[in-house]
């Protein structure tokens, strides 16, 4: 029998809603909290009610603008870079570093909001806050040369950003961003993660960064954030709809953009023998739940070694663990170390679940579906927001597994039996961010991986984002606008020499670094 068990001391949301009132009173209230604008905490906007992806309790939701405010917030954003952009270089790491010494004090609640809101487990939630922090500063103490002929922008830039890496994604580049010369407007997530940014927007503002920190509606704020002349560049990160329709606009209004939009990463088994090392990375495979940007949903298997790949895979996917964050079976018991919890929401869990019937009921073969009673969980929680994995065979071409990310933990498999099959499932999705290759032979990875269109191929390792001097973008419909990272990353927020062309993939031409 199960042990029994209960939330540790101290973690719950109810904890981490006071310490923020006792750190941040000047943006969180009893039951809301305020948007950042004008240099100022901002009462208004309409509060939705939200409940926590962990167990379905309540939580605070984003307050809600209209677009008029929203255009107010973004032309006193460009008087704030018109001052900031002056401002010396010394002076703007300074109030960064302070900055990072702020959220490095408070690394712990930055992280317990994170499990909270958007239901990263404990080590991955303080991961995101630690990348962070120490990417920033990576920036800060190496930027003089990546600056050297460069400007800031007109205006500020535009974040747009998705739930899922609030800090090692949107406050990292907001606080380079600034560093660079620029004032900086981010929209909160709809879907989580409105407190752990409003406590490391609340953290930068004491250091005088010129943040703006607003939210709504996507069609509410989209005029202001996206079409407004005052904006000097949108920096977006998300789904391909949504991207796309900020790629028209972008386009249309010759603004300078980075659209991060995601792909079908796959992992490509050709002419390979060794699988204790395939055994071993499928577990990190799921880190929380593949909903990343970089989760590789996809399996292209060479059909003579399938038996063999199930034989390395099945047992892997077996030990996967998942539940609660925050469970423990004894008081003084460190959080556990969970691969995954719970999907961003329980909507998004039943769309999944659908997803999976649908595609069995179409011919798609189920070789591994997990068990919730596996799971970690307190006793009676309401546990609809998770999904335990689930690995299909051969995804109908009529399934949207077929061709998208499922951002969860579902992995798809698709047999081939020559290399132009394996090449041709390999680039399904018509670009990617990642993807990655297994074989035996140097010489034949070395031909096949200049084939497969994704920006960062790993030779029989996982490829990610990466950190600091890593360069990061993506090929085909995954990434429109500028590359990112290392120097990349501040090129693009910041103006050089006349008919300067940034590597990126843009409608009229794709350069690589």
């Amino acid at each position: 029998m199960a042990p029994s068990l209960t939330l540790k001391a101290g973690t719950s949301w109810s904890d981490a809603w006071q310490r923020c009132l006792a750190v941040a009173p000047e943006s969180f209230a009893e039951d809301h909290v305020r948007n950042l604008w004008a240099s100022s905490w901002q009462p208004g906007g309409r509060t939705l009610p939200a409940t926590s992806p962990v167990d379905g309790g309540f939580i605070v939701g984003p307050p809600r603008l209209d677009a008029a405010t929203a255009q107010q917030a973004v032309h006193a954003s460009l008087d704030q870079h018109r001052a900031w952009r002056h401002a010396p270089l010394a002076e703007r790491r300074a109030r960064v570093t302070a900055t990072l010494d702020a959220l490095a004090e408070h690394r712990d609640l930055l992280a317990l909001l994170l499990v909270w809101e958007i239901g990263k487990p404990w080590k991955l939630a303080r991961a995101d806050v630690d990348r962070a922090i120490d990417g920033v500063r990576w920036y800060a103490d190496g930027v003089e040369p990546m600056l050297a002929g460069r400007t800031p922008l007109p205006g500020p830039v535009s974040n747009i950003a998705s739930w899922n890496y609030p800090m090692s994604v949107l406050v990292h580049a907001m606080l380079v961003q600034a560093l660079a010369g620029n004032a900086v407007i981010a929209k909160t997530p709809t879907d989580g993660g409105v407190a752990c940014l409003t406590l490391a927007a609340a953290l930068a503002a004491r250091e005088g960064l010129p943040i703006t920190l607003l939210s709504g509606g996507g069609r509410d704020l989209s005029e202001a954030l996206v079409g407004a002349p005052e904006i000097g560049c949108v920096s977006f990160v998300g789904g391909r709809d949504t991207g796309a329709r900020i790629a028209t606009a972008v386009a249309d209004l010759g603004k300078r953009h980075i659209l991060e939009q995601e792909g079908l990463n796959t992992w490509g088994i050709w002419n390979f023998s060794d699988w204790p090392a395939l055994t071993s990375v499928i577990p990190k495979l799921f880190d929380y739940g593949k909903q990343r940007c970089t989760a590789y949903p996809r399996f292209v298997v060479q059909r003579s070694l399938f038996a063999d790949f199930l034989a390395a895979y099945l047992p892997a996917v077996r030990s996967v663990r998942l539940g609660h964050p925050l469970a423990v079976e004894h008081p003084d018991d460190q959080l556990p170390e969970l691969d995954f919890g719970p999907l961003i929401n329980a909507a998004k869990a039943k769309e999944l679940g659908d997803q999976v019937a649908e595609a069995i009921d179409r011919g798609a073969v189920p070789l591994h579906r997990g068990d919730l009673a596996r799971g970690r969980f307190l006793p009676g929680q309401d546990t609809s927001a998770y999904v335990p994995p689930v690995t299909l065979l051969r995804p109908p071409a009529s399934s949207p597994l077929h061709h998208s990310e499922p951002f969860g933990p579902v992995d798809t498999i698709v047999l081939v039996d020559t290399e132009a099959e394996l090449l041709a499932a390999m680039n399904a999705s018509n670009g990617a961010l990642v993807a990655s290759l297994s074989t035996d032979d140097p010489a034949t990875y070395e031909r096949l991986a200049p084939q497969i269109r994704a920006f960062k191929t790993g030779q029989g390792k996982p490829r990610s984002r990466g950190d600091k001097d890593e360069l990061f973008g993506g090929f085909g419909n995954s990434w429109r606008g500028a590359f990112v990272g290392g120097e990349l990353l501040v090129k693009a927020v910041t103006q050089g020499p006349r008919g300067e062309r940034a590597p990126g993939n843009f409608p009229d031409y794709h350069l690589m670094p």
